[in-house]
């Protein structure tokens, strides 16, 4: 299925992920995404979407930003040089005349961009595409998958981060049931970043978090000497802290002698 989008005068080919369509059931058992991803490159890399994206992120790039933003985010892949609001606008701009047929198209348009882009500001995109709002209804459990290969195949903060909080959050909102049983898994992943997510996936839930699946999903990560999950346990503790500061409290010191120095101190910094 093709989405076309007559104002701006292309259309989005979205057969790129039509395996992890394939892939997901309801055991969440799904392939090796490194393997789905090396396998879905071999599709074309030109597609108008991300074309149009690249162009107009090239247009507001500062290029003497690129290094120093690369060299910070410790990357691989190279950055165009464009600031967060000007990549934003851009984004709103490029996707603004997007129409979807269905979840299927909007999830292939996302992981065309995501499997394709040459630049980080380029998957930063293919993250801002999947958190528009007017997308919400697409944001079920058949998104699963999509944002599992993202996780795994970005592997670094600035990605995960934004997907846990934002992209899984929606999920666990619209379907508690199958997608707590998803991160219960997750948090025994031998992958940190679907560790990190289970931690991480409540951050924006306030008073409606889910005490017992948080705890369940720091349980396996809580003697772990990665940085990683040190830091995501710390962080999840310290923004419920703002709606329950006795019950974070009353945790930290009940696992005094397994949490790290460091998600203590986190969990407890605004208390």
């Amino acid at each position: 299925m093709t989405v076309h989008s007559p104002s701006v005068g292309f259309a989005v080919d979205d057969r790129a992920c039509a395996v992890v369509d394939r892939a997901y059931n309801h055991s969440y058992t799904i392939p090796d995404m490194r393997t789905v991803a090396r396998k879905e490159m071999r599709g074309s890399p030109h597609s108008p979407l991300l074309l149009a994206l690249r162009r107009g992120l090239r247009r507001v790039a500062q290029s003497e930003k690129a290094k120093p933003m690369q060299a910070y985010m410790k990357s691989n892949m190279p950055y165009l040089g464009v600031p967060t609001p000007e990549a934003n606008r851009v984004f709103n701009s490029v996707f603004a005349p997007l129409e979807f047929a269905d979840s299927k198209s909007w999830r292939r348009a996302i992981l065309s961009l995501w499997r394709h882009a040459r630049f980080r500001e380029e998957r930063y995109g293919a993250i801002a595409l999947a958190r528009q709002r007017r997308f919400a209804a697409y944001q079920t459990i058949d998104a699963l998958p999509m944002y599992e290969e993202m996780i795994v195949t970005g592997a670094w903060w600035d990605f995960v981060d934004t997907i846990a909080a934002h992209g899984i959050g929606s999920l666990l909102r619209t379907d508690r049931p199958r997608m707590r049983r998803a991160m219960l898994q997750w948090s025994r992943s031998p992958d940190i970043w679907k560790r990190r997510t289970s931690i991480l996936c409540q951050l924006t839930f306030k008073k409606d978090t889910d005490l017992k699946l948080l705890y369940a999903c720091i349980e396996p990560s809580m003697d772990s000497t990665e940085f990683f999950l040190r830091k995501a346990i710390g962080w999840a503790l310290r923004q419920y802290a703002w709606t329950n500061p006795d019950e974070v409290r009353r945790f930290v010191q009940e696992n005094v002698t397994r949490l790290s120095p460091l998600s203590r101190r986190e969990a407890l910094k605004n208390i």
